[in-house]
């Protein structure tokens, strides 16, 4: 069994989801951040591949992506410092889900099929790219994902069909992304807007679990997504913790007790 699945087995609500950028804010710091994700409550960690175009990504993610390119980070550093991710020595992050968030330009540079190949040989869960195509992605890409026994999420948006939704949940696993509204990460929300949304999502009967992202910053806004899908995706107002800090591992515990409300 997938640890996203185990996970969603364990716990179906209030799961929170915190994405951070590799090689932020020091090129070494990712495991680090990973671990005191880990150690501080997080149930699944986005783990964002540094590029130079990140299309989804507002202005906060964006310049952190900027810091981890100029830092020296790539999918070649990353692997090589996730190369004791599951270590059962102080280094390692246990057993939590994690899931890698890129783009394909910087993965088909590097190889599809090593991609996928890597990530799975260092104990990585899942992948999240927002453009893959949903065609390449069936007539493609699919075979490769299973064949590393990867979990792939899509997106979907408020605008997204009924009909296109159930679609995309049918070829996700783990987990189905729901993007609060039509924009880039980290915009402000009104999160009594999107309500309709989410139980509307909630209507369909979807086979996966649904987490929502974008705009989610704090505990108030953690806790209305919450009532209303299994959980949240926090990546934004993470970074600007971390910017903030000088030292990633308390940043990261004082930014999850807020969520938390501790």
């Amino acid at each position: 069994m997938s640890r996203l699945k185990e996970l969603f087995q364990k716990k179906n609500s209030n799961i929170l989801n915190v994405y951070c950028t590799a090689g932020f804010p020091q090129l070494n710091d990712t495991l680090t951040m990973m671990k005191a994700l880990q150690q501080n409550g997080a149930d699944i960690i986005e783990l964002g591949i540094p590029y130079s175009d990140p299309l989804a990504d507002g202005p906060v993610i964006q310049k952190s992506s900027a810091q981890a390119l100029a830092n020296g980070m790539s999918i070649s550093v990353l692997f090589e410092q996730l190369k004791d991710l599951r270590s059962n020595s102080l280094s390692g992050v246990g057993n939590i889900p994690v899931i890698l968030m890129g783009y394909m330009n910087p993965v088909l540079q590097y190889g599809f099929e090593k991609f996928c190949s890597d990530a799975a040989s260092v104990g990585v869960d899942g992948l999240i790219l927002p453009d893959l195509p949903e065609y390449e992605f069936e007539t493609e890409y699919e075979v490769i994902i299973k064949k590393y026994c990867l979990d792939f999420i899509f997106l979907v948006t408020p605008e997204t069909s009924e009909e296109r939704v159930k679609k995309l949940d049918s070829l996700s696993s783990g987990f189905l992304y729901a993007v609060s509204s039509s924009s880039v990460t980290g915009s402000c929300k009104d999160f009594s807007a999107v309500e309709s949304y989410l139980e509307r999502l909630k209507s369909y009967h979807l086979k996966n679990p649904v987490l929502v992202g974008f705009g989610i910053s704090d505990k108030q806004s953690f806790d209305a997504v919450c009532k209303h899908a299994n959980g949240g995706i926090i990546g934004s107002a993470y970074i600007k913790s971390l910017e903030n800090g000088s030292d990633v591992e308390a940043s990261t515990q004082n930014f999850l007790q807020q969520i938390k409300g501790l």
